[in-house]
């Protein structure tokens, strides 16, 4: 093994374990370190000394380099060697190599520590603004669904009986609301990560007069943690947030795949899945299996695993930086890749869904009808208990009920025949535009510091 810059007496399979993963989940990390290394370079050719660490020509020349690598990342052809253990020091050899002793000034004034904090939440926020961008595409396919068969009929069920007139518009906007509700924690975490780490060193801050609100601006977040200790501890803690409003948004969607699973069964056959999103058997040449919407379910169990397991490593860590936050950055990855292709494969799967009418409407037994006419007889000056027992004696009276006539009774917010769509379209719109507003700016920022 070559030396590397930190742990050259390092026995080789203590190094080992301690590098763990970090080569492999680093690749993932190129972009945001050059961004992060490209705005420290900045703010050091600007501060205030007799002579400077960098000058203004020495940074720019360091931003072209560190463009260069982010276009070499982005083809794949970036390495992270065994000997530089981490991103970090894999971009540090590089500009070293190309650019001689300027090379070794970037490291002035930070830690590793600051170092992975930035990266990890330049990363976790564009991971985020992508994932946003997914689940509009979700949200209007669940409406888009709604719309369409806005006025069909659907036994709706507690405890999985049947108990009262619903329909597919209700059931599909009301899972699509469900998903919008989730929005708010995953812009929580969004704004947690939105904050500033870099400056804070160690954890306990430099005696050069680093100006932290500089690389703020920069690099495009909203403001610094403003305590370097603290700044320091969060480490880990975003990674968590993320991932606990993750595996809320999972199980979710796993609610929704498990009602796609029931009402696409022979004995529902409510709704007809694309065969092309289904698999078949080794054996029963008959069968085509919703297995994509059986792996949401255990994806969802995946992701919450995740979030125990992040809340599980800091719970007992004392404050500061703990090597114990290393494996954190696997735990947050594989969340993010697992709620966004779910998210992803979902849209999929509801634009495909085939409604059948017959099958839905061929459901409704007359006690679906009870409380809509115990309700009646209510609206008519009966007391409601009276009523309720009288219908529940008297069920037969119920057999010409007619499902439609149902659905089109309840016509208050939110009730069957009173499913506001412009509402929907408009919440949808609202979460794009901010996302949008988000993205742009973020990739200007991204654009002026690495290309």
């Amino acid at each position: 093994m070559k030396k590397t810059i930190t742990d050259n007496r390092v026995d080789p399979d203590i190094l080992a374990y301690t590098v763990g993963r970090d080569p492999e989940l680093d690749l993932r990390l190129v972009v945001w370190d050059c961004m992060g290394t490209a705005a420290h370079v900045a703010m050091l050719s600007e501060m205030k000394l007799k002579r400077p660490v960098v000058t203004k020509p020495e940074a720019e020349k360091v931003r072209k380099e560190l463009a260069a690598i982010v276009k070499l990342a982005r083809s794949g052809g970036f390495e992270i060697r065994e000997d530089d253990q981490d991103v970090h020091m894999a971009v540090e050899r590089v500009l070293t190599e190309k650019l001689g002793d300027l090379g070794k000034k970037i490291h002035t004034g930070r830690s590793r520590n600051d170092q992975v904090a930035v990266d990890v939440r330049l990363h976790l926020k564009d991971e985020l603004l992508s994932l946003f961008g997914e689940i509009v595409k979700l949200l209007d396919a669940l409406v888009a669904f709604g719309r369409k068969h806005d006025a069909v009929p659907l036994v709706g069920r507690t405890h999985l009986q049947p108990a009262m007139p619903s329909s597919v518009g209700m059931w599909s906007t009301g899972h699509a609301e469900m998903i919008l509700d989730q929005l708010t924690q995953l812009d929580a975490a969004y704004r947690l990560a939105d904050l500033n780490p870099l400056g804070s060193a160690a954890g306990y801050g430099v005696p050069l007069p680093l100006n932290r609100k500089r690389t703020t601006k920069l690099l495009g977040f909203a403001r610094p943690i403003h305590n370097c200790f603290g700044a320091s501890m969060a480490r880990g803690e975003c990674e968590a947030s993320v991932l606990g409003a993750l595996a809320q948004l999972m199980a979710v969607l796993s609610r929704l795949a498990e009602d796609l699973i029931l009402f696409s069964m022979p004995e529902f056959a409510y709704f007809r899945l694309p065969r092309e999103y289904c698999t078949g058997s080794s054996i029963m040449p008959q069968k085509f299996n919703p297995d994509v919407l059986e792996l949401v379910r255990s994806k969802a169990a995946q992701v919450l695993g995740l979030s125990v397991a992040s809340l599980s490593m800091l719970h007992a860590m004392p404050g500061g930086y703990n090597r114990d936050l290393q494996d954190s950055k696997f735990l947050y990855m594989e969340g993010l890749d697992v709620t966004r292709t779910t998210v992803r494969i979902l849209a999929k799967v509801v634009k495909g869904v085939e409604v059948d009418e017959p099958k839905c409407r061929a459901a409704f037994t007359p006690g679906v009808f009870a409380t809509d006419a115990a309700l009646r007889l209510v609206a008519s000056g009966t007391p409601w208990r009276d009523a309720y027992h009288d219908v529940r004696d008297h069920l037969d009276r119920l057999a010409d009920e007619d499902p439609d006539r149902a659905v089109a009774a309840k016509t208050h917010l939110g009730a069957t025949a009173g499913i506001d769509y412009d509402y929907y379209r408009d919440a949808i719109a609202e979460v794009f535009g901010v996302m949008l507003d988000r993205r742009v700016k973020f990739e200007k920022c991204i654009h002026a510091l690495v290309g």
